[in-house]
């Protein structure tokens, strides 16, 4: 996830504060990923230093207000432009926990795959449950973000599956 583009894009909508690009983002993101204070902060200090923001004078008291600047623009729409790149992929722990279950042969790689299976399918119920009581007008931004989670973790299953059908091949075929 990038903060720095995150904010850029909340403030091409409207200037303004520290705390107000915190609960813009939170909100952006159905409370899904909370952001620190700190790293909103951190975060403008380098947005200002390479040009891509400014403050705006202040819009309450005690509080800067911060705007994007043409060139916050550009970098925003360059990013948006960009698909994402997952080349290399994102360490995966569960990939991982298996590699080394395999690896080390030490551990039953069968139990840790049902474990996961088990965790996997909690977790895709209570997707489920929360996408079948949101609303898509009133909670777009959860429903998608739910859609992607269901995904995921049926994706996940289908790893697991194909994780348990090469294991069995691979006994088979040991000596």
């Amino acid at each position: 996830m990038s903060v720095r583009h995150s904010i850029l894009a909340l403030l091409a909508e409207v200037p303004t504060h520290g705390y107000g690009l915190k609960t813009a983002f939170e909100e952006s993101t159905a409370g899904t990923w909370p952001l620190n204070m700190g790293q909103v902060y951190t975060t403008l200090a380098r947005l200002e230093r390479d040009g891509l923001v400014r403050t705006a004078g202040t819009g309450e008291p005690d509080r800067q207000t911060w705007e994007i600047t043409p060139e916050g623009k550009e970098a925003l729409a360059a990013w948006f432009a960009t698909p994402v790149d997952l080349d290399p992929p994102s360490r995966d722990e569960l990939a991982l926990k298996v590699l080394l279950a395999v690896a080390a042969d030490i551990v039953d790689v069968d139990a840790i795959l049902q474990a996961q299976r088990t965790a996997t399918m909690e977790r895709l119920q209570g997707y489920t449950g929360y996408l079948r009581d949101a609303d898509p007008e009133d909670e777009l931004p959860w429903v998608l973000i739910l859609d992607s989670l269901i995904l995921k973790a049926q994706a996940e299953l289908a790893w697991i599956d194909r994780c348990e059908e090469r294991l069995r091949v691979a006994k088979r075929t040991r000596p």
